[in-house]
């Protein structure tokens, strides 16, 4: 009886941990927030047969300029990381 017990306790600190791990594997293959000179970035999704879609969207949410950090292509959905360019004169 106590081996069955002790063995039963095992299990849950086993689920926890593997629950944890599986969390922290995702860590890492995420954007960046910010580039390296402050800058936030935002990823938009598009379809279509050209990335205009993406870089139209870039573009009306930056309200013009913006620089592509990361383009990439997963099946036929288009993700175009992209941080808007700082306006001059402020």
């Amino acid at each position: 009886m106590k081996h069955m017990l002790a063995s039963v306790c095992r299990w849950p600190r086993a689920a926890v941990m593997l629950a944890l791990v599986s969390g922290l594997g995702g860590c890492g293959g995420g954007a960046p927030l910010f580039t390296s000179d402050g800058r936030p970035t935002t990823q938009v999704q598009c379809t279509g047969s050209d990335w205009s879609n993406c870089t139209d969207n870039a573009r009306a949410m930056c309200n013009g300029d913006f620089d592509v950090i990361q383009q990439s292509t997963d099946d036929a959905v288009r993700n175009l990381l992209f941080a808007c360019k700082k306006k001059s004169g402020y």
